[in-house]
């Protein structure tokens, strides 16, 4: 019988050779290159709680927003693309842990050989064979020194990445619809003003036409007036345009085509309320809340996966390699005891030179786990940006509505004295002109000021990582 000597000395040889630590067991934190600050720099209008699944859309009590953000869920088409990087990622991590387990082979079939006569010093006749076989072969490479888990690890850690960035999808996307919405919302907000404007300008012209067939004005009054009311219809055209190029939009965002949601959207409905009192939490919590940061970390940890895993190649493999089977000339005696064979060869190989090919794929491994601890600091650091800029945004619109509303009511006042003195003939039509022309602007300005501070309030939202926990994506995989 052969001896496995050599079998076991090898064996205790690579046992007592350090394995490498696994780097994939450290917290993505430690990382960290810079202290995240304790408070966000504005915090006057925020609370200090984050909920795990807000829904944070629900807080504008808009029914037409839940709606089509309930559509862009289930219809959007990069959800669906992430959800199916999921289902990818997961069956890549059955194939990991497939490592585990021996292959086994079936094979049979039925060889004739024919073999020449003429090979031996005296010319013989040829010797015909034909037979039968039938056997398993097994393959199994032990993982003696944790390669195959380090690969299962690395494709669990890539598993969790695609679930972060799913919910890092659905984030954006619920966002985003929101965020047409409000666009939407303010062009149509807009079009009602230029409406009412045109309206009353309409009814200036009028006054000024009576003026001056009375001989009170001259046609520059009139003209004047005109230029005031056509330059309002001008505006017009390019807010029906910017209406229906929005709802384009979110018939993009929602998954569906525009003529399935023109109906409902087309009827103007008045903003979602925008003041808010927004729950941001302490900087430190967007470690776990950001879907970005989320996925980053585990790209981080799969990373330090492939590591250890470039630095196993340094050791041995076992592998068990085994066949069974029969072989016999006549069917029916494949099954009897005389024709069964059988091999059984563990094997150790060990690469003892390779033109430091491994060497090369450490160092390599190395600097794409440095990549990954840069990309996870840059995330962490523009994470924190985005809140602190959303935050400051939110409340500079803030403050800025408050000083429009009392422009527009003292522009409103004097739009209404210039006119009455004007028909009086106390004031040029010049002052009318000016004030009409004022109000409608501070009129769009303050529309505008308000679809920025939703806006912004929203991109806090995002910036805080949503109402979606990476951990809690609802996907049946």
């Amino acid at each position: 019988m052969r001896s496995l000597l050599p079998l076991g000395s090898l064996l205790a040889i690579a046992l007592s050779t350090p394995l490498c630590a696994n780097a994939s067991d450290a917290s993505p934190e430690k990382y960290l290159e810079r202290d995240m600050p304790e408070n966000w720099a504005y915090n006057e209008y925020f609370t200090q709680t984050v909920p795990t699944d807000d829904s944070w859309w629900k807080t504008f009590e808009d029914p037409c927003l839940d709606s089509l953000i309930n559509e862009g869920v289930n219809n959007n088409y990069n959800v669906a693309i992430a959800a199916h990087r999921i289902k990818i990622a997961s069956q890549a991590v059955n194939q990991a842990r497939s490592a585990y387990f021996p292959t086994v082979n079936l094979s049979a079939g039925w060889q004739k050989s024919r073999n020449s006569g003429g090979l031996g010093d005296a010319l013989n006749d040829a010797s015909v064979s034909d037979y039968f076989s039938l056997g398993l072969n097994m393959n199994w490479e032990i993982d003696v020194f944790g390669k195959i888990t380090s690969k299962v690890k690395s494709s669990k850690s890539a598993y969790d990445a695609t679930r972060a960035e799913y919910a890092a999808v659905m984030t954006a996307l619920c966002a985003n619809i929101a965020k047409s919405y409000v666009t939407l919302r303010m062009y149509q907000a807009e079009y009602q003003v230029a409406m009412e404007h045109i309206g009353s300008q309409g009814k200036i012209v009028k006054i000024t036409e009576a003026r001056h067939e009375a001989g009170l004005a001259s046609m520059l009054d009139v003209a004047q007036a005109r230029m005031v009311y056509y330059s309002t219809q001008a505006s017009v055209p390019g807010l029906e345009s910017a209406i229906h190029t929005t709802i384009n939009s979110l018939a993009i965002l929602t998954g569906v085509y525009p003529d399935s949601i023109y109906e409902r959207l087309e009827i103007a409905r008045e903003m979602p309320d925008y003041h808010q009192m927004v729950p941001v939490g302490a900087p430190a919590q967007l470690l776990r809340r950001r879907p970005d940061i989320v996925e980053a970390e585990f790209q981080l940890a799969q990373y330090a996966a492939q590591l250890g895993i470039a630095k196993k190649d340094f050791l041995p493999t076992l592998s068990l390699n085994a066949s069974i089977g029969t072989a016999a000339h006549d069917a029916g005696n494949l099954f009897k005891n005389q024709t069964f064979t059988y091999t059984i060869a563990p094997t150790l190989s060990w690469t003892i030179f390779d033109g430091m090919s491994r060497r090369a794929n450490v160092i390599s491994a190395r600097e794409q786990m440095e990549v990954g601890i840069d990309n996870y600091n840059l995330t962490v650091m523009t994470a924190v940006e985005e809140v602190d800029n959303a935050i400051s945004t939110y409340m500079a619109s803030l403050k800025n509505i408050d000083v429009l509303n009392d422009v527009i009511d003292n522009s409103k006042q004097s739009l209404d004295l210039s006119v009455d003195l004007y028909k009086k003939g106390l004031n040029p039509f010049t002052d009318v002109v000016n004030a009409q022309m004022n109000y409608l602007s501070y009129q769009n300005s303050i529309i505008e000021s308000k679809g920025k501070a939703l806006s912004a309030l929203i991109s806090l939202y995002e910036a805080l990582g949503g109402g979606w926990d990476p951990n809690q994506s609802q996907l049946n995989l």
